[in-house]
């Protein structure tokens, strides 16, 4: 089958095919912005991870350094998988093996993504809050356990997604006995985005708060904290919420309205998606880049000609002292 059929709510995320005959110009349009998001994301994310791995040796680190380890990996591993989405979007394709690795990096890495952007929250939230609740603390800091029965879990989680998936990749026909699959899947998705969206912002909130006790008469300090922290909230709501009341309202309207509303409700869908890619290229800047050391050393690495150009200015601030 050559053209793409309407996609049905239980098809979303689950068909290596759009519908680009009638819209060409927009998936394209989407195809390119998708390319550019694993341009410069999958750029950045190396970079990092090369720092993580050569130059901080992330595993004498502190544990929270192993969880950003952590939401980098995943955010490689996704943005891996993108080059075939920018492909999809653009032509169909009956490439089943293909179809199933990008499902398979989609599903697992986005859900990993969330995750391991949660648990940082989460021990910061202790860290700063709760720092006398030190069995709390202690169990946090067994990062590298907590790490492996994330990838674990979510791989357990995925499972449902990719039956159905694999079936879609193969055939466009419906079966009904997939019905508890889908709403199996339908229960993995959400839980991943809005539980960690309101642990995200109940942990922010109650940092800030904390903050402001502890930072009286240092402002700047404050103030880059409380940008962090809330920076990382609203790039989680800006990425994920859009796409998935989206995909509420898909599955609400399913049989309801018209064929051009479908149409156009998954247009929007398509869009939304490629805008929660761009989670990926924003991790490392809000994480990785906010700490000070890292951010020096990161310049020093890769952008030594901003240092360049500090020097001169200290050198003639020294001799004008």
């Amino acid at each position: 089958m050559n053209n793409f059929t309407q996609q049905t709510p239980d098809s979303f995320d689950t068909n290596c095919q759009v519908n680009v005959d009638q819209n060409r110009a927009l998936y394209i349009f989407y195809s390119s912005v998708v390319v550019l998001e694993f341009v410069l994301g999958f750029l950045l994310n190396i970079t990092v991870i090369h720092l993580f791995i050569f130059k901080l040796k992330f595993w004498k680190s502190k544990p929270i350094d192993i969880f950003l380890f952590n939401l980098v990996l995943a955010d490689i591993l996704l943005l891996i998988g993108l080059p075939v989405k920018a492909y999809n979007f653009q032509k169909c394709s009956e490439q089943k093996v293909v179809c199933k690795v990008q499902l398979f990096l989609q599903f697992l890495n986005r859900g990993a993504s969330i995750a391991f952007l949660t648990v940082i929250s989460i021990y910061r939230y202790f860290s700063v809050v709760h720092p006398g609740k030190r069995k709390v603390l202690r169990i946090l800091k067994q990062s590298p356990q907590i790490s492996v029965f994330i990838w674990v879990l979510l791989g357990i989680l995925t499972i449902p997604a990719m039956l159905q998936s694999f079936i879609r990749c193969n055939s466009s026909e419906k079966d009904e006995k997939l019905t508890s699959i889908v709403l199996l899947r339908e229960i993995v998705f959400f839980t991943q985005i809005f539980i960690p969206f309101f642990v995200l912002v109940y942990c922010s909130i109650r940092i800030i708060k904390r903050l402001k006790q502890k930072s009286v008469g240092d402002k700047p300090k404050l103030w880059r904290a409380m940008f962090l922290v809330t920076s990382v909230v609203l790039v989680f709501a800006v990425c994920f919420l859009p796409y998935a009341f989206t995909r509420v309202v898909q599955l609400k309207i399913s049989g309801l309205v018209m064929e051009e509303e479908k149409v156009t409700v998954v247009k929007l869908y398509d869009g939304l998606l490629c805008l929660s890619y761009l989670n990926c290229l924003l991790d490392p800047i809000l994480y990785c880049l906010s700490s000070s050391k890292f951010k020096k050393l990161y310049i020093s690495m890769y952008l030594p000609f901003l240092l360049e150009k500090e020097q001169p200015e200290s050198s003639e601030d020294t001799a004008d002292d």
